[in-house]
């Protein structure tokens, strides 16, 4: 399998657990054929990949008015048809729907969006490992 990762991060922490799932799936006999921003995608990593990761982090209020950040870049990214995609992203106390949100503005792109999970910063080692056995998981269903 081959997945581009598409990531916004404002501190550091979600490029960070992107690497870091990036670095997991490799070890699983993955090819990443990238890891771009959303904002400036790496539209050719993007066409040769199977799998599209998608990560941001949550921004609004400490436990109200909680989105992914740049949702409406996401959902404007290029077209994904006949993608498989998947999304994550990074909080600090509360990420309230925030992933639901990131995965409808992943599918908007014409991705089919197989899961996603949140990544509390301070436990990004084992958070993104659980992503990534999950990514494999649904991965293997399907």
């Amino acid at each position: 399998m081959k997945a581009a990762l598409l990531v916004e991060s404002l501190t550091g922490n979600t490029w960070r657990a992107a690497e870091l799932i990036g670095a997991g799936l490799q070890s699983q006999g993955w090819e990443i054929t990238g890891l771009s921003r959303v904002r400036r995608p790496d539209l050719a990593s993007v066409q040769q990949a199977d799998m599209v990761i998608v990560g941001t982090w949550t921004h609004g209020l400490f436990l109200v008015g909680q989105a992914p950040w740049a949702a409406g870049d996401i959902a404007n990214m290029p077209v994904m048809r006949n993608k498989r995609a998947a999304c994550f992203l990074t909080y600090a106390l509360d990420a309230g729907r925030s992933l639901d949100r990131l995965s409808t503005a992943v599918g908007q792109t014409g991705a089919d969006v197989i899961g996603g999970l949140q990544i509390k910063r301070n436990r990004l080692e084992e958070h993104s490992e659980a992503f990534v056995e999950r990514l494999l998981g649904a991965v293997e269903r399907a």
